[in-house]
């Protein structure tokens, strides 16, 4: 037997212990869901629908506990974990809501003696893998339209947040899904390899690094398994002359530092015009001595630890590379008695006479620090925006919608944002480009991804 233990990144305890599956559980799992497969995609969409709708009703009812579990799991504020299931009702109540259009027949008409159409047909397994940095978003993401569209799913959740998958499963059979629909399994790394390379997963799902990303990649291409891969981000914001400066920071800060950093569209590097750099940089940094970097589960506390120790232990690295090559470090951490090495507690930090020789500035940071540069004008803006492996998302902040308009189009990111930044609308494809990954989650697109098309042209005998 061999355990998954996660470490409470709080106070360093064992949160919680879980038997890994062998082999035999592994088979199991799978051969339910074969057996679950052609019962759940004859299941009208409607009540297929009303299941979902329900299941996210018993998620809510259980809110309270689940917050704190995922504060004691990887460290967000308790005054800021219920928001993620908010989030997660928006996105699954609009791929209920979209659902009866997005796999609805294709028809086409304009030949008597023809009856044509395109169907969208489920593909079978979808194997989902997701992180721990928003547990519950990033699989509802895959999860509710997988299902919707008439699959069924087998969930390998990250070690430091094992309990989400217990709870997505315990609230699905409360909602009455049948048997078999969706599973969950604990699994060692190797063990989800395998099952990606056994033949039997239609599709994958897999939200994590871009190393991460080739081993699913290389282990679907053994198979046919389709993929939608979420990777790395490097997430940059632009700060125009014309922004409103007192929102810019504002939300730019929020971006950099909520969930101590730890999010795939966070805010790590900042472009901001010379005519406002200044005021900018000094509200920016005002701001990030306001924090209080404390114990997560004190209501106060707006800042917790990073999820684990040696995360926090890059960041910190990152910083100090940094300085060694010329940045300046903007925030004194003395402020923040909890940050020190050996802790996961890491203190936000503004980082100024940056540039992009500094892998603080070209690679995934993935905590709460933000580096800045001054520009003199759009283009050299949107070109050190595109200088970067990564491309989720790009915001930009200023009052002329239509130089948003330009600058984004000439931007190499999946989403761009206006006046805002790390969101995602369910209506719009979550999408990345270059090492962010490929594929869709969320909008009507994500269905495409979750089926297949089967043509009909049936010729009518007159």
């Amino acid at each position: 037997m061999t355990l998954q233990k996660t470490i409470s990144p709080v106070d360093g305890r064992v949160y919680v212990e879980r038997e890994l599956a062998d082999a035999a559980a592994i088979g199991r799992a799978l051969d339910r869901a074969e057996a679950a497969r052609r019962g759940w995609r004859a299941t009208p969409l409607a009540e297929r629908r009303a299941v979902l709708s329900r299941f996210v009703d018993a998620m809510l009812r259980h809110r309270d506990e689940i917050a704190a579990e995922i504060t004691w799991q990887m460290g967000r504020p308790i005054a800021q974990s219920p928001g993620e299931l908010g989030g997660f009702a928006e996105r699954a109540r609009y791929m209920i809501e979209i659902a009866g259009d997005a796999l609805a027949d294709l028809r086409f008409d304009d030949r008597p003696g023809f009856v044509r159409f395109i169907r969208r047909e489920p593909l079978g397994l979808v194997f989902v893998v997701a992180p721990w940095n928003y547990p519950i978003l990033t699989a509802v993401n895959a999860i509710v339209p997988a299902l919707l569209a008439g699959n069924v799913v087998l969930l390998k959740h990250s070690a430091q947040t094992p309990l989400v998958a217990e709870r997505f499963s315990a609230s699905l059979a409360e909602a009455g899904l049948p048997e078999g629909v969706f599973q969950h399994l604990h699994l060692a790394h190797e063990d989800a390899l395998a099952i990606i390379r056994s033949g039997r997963i239609a599709h994958v799902s897999f939200t994590g690094s871009v190393a991460g990303g080739h081993e699913v990649a290389r282990a679907a291409g053994e198979t046919f398994a389709s993929t939608t891969l979420e990777l790395g981000g490097k997430d940059p914001a632009y700060v125009r002359a014309d922004a409103d400066l007192a929102h810019a920071i504002a939300n730019i800060g929020d971006g950099a530092f909520f969930n101590s950093g730890q999010c795939c569209c966070g805010i790590e590097r900042i472009y901001v015009h010379d005519s406002v750099y200044n005021r900018f940089v000094e509200g920016l940094v005002e701001l990030a001595r306001s924090y209080r970097l404390d114990d997560p589960t004190d209501p106060g506390t707006n800042l917790g630890p990073m999820a684990r120790l040696r995360t926090a232990e890059t960041v910190r690295g990152q910083i100090v590379d940094a300085v060694a090559r010329g940045a300046k470090a903007l925030v004194d951490h003395a402020r923040f008695p909890r940050d020190r090495h050996g802790s996961c507690y890491v203190a936000p930090q503004v980082l100024v006479e940056v540039d992009h020789a500094m892998p603080v500035m070209r690679e995934e940071t993935f905590g709460p620090v933000a580096g800045v540069m001054r520009v003199g004008s759009d283009e050299e803006a949107i070109r050190l925006m595109n200088d970067s492996p990564y491309g989720l998302t790009a915001a930009i902040w200023t009052a002329d919608v239509a130089a948003a308009e330009r600058i984004g189009d000439q931007l190499e990111t999946g989403t761009v944002f206006m006046n805002r930044c790390d969101y995602l609308d369910p209506a719009l494809a979550w999408t990345g480009v270059k090492d962010s990954g490929r594929g869709v989650s969320l909008s009507r697109l994500a269905y495409e991804h979750l089926t297949r098309p089967k043509s009909f042209h049936l010729r009518v005998q007159t």
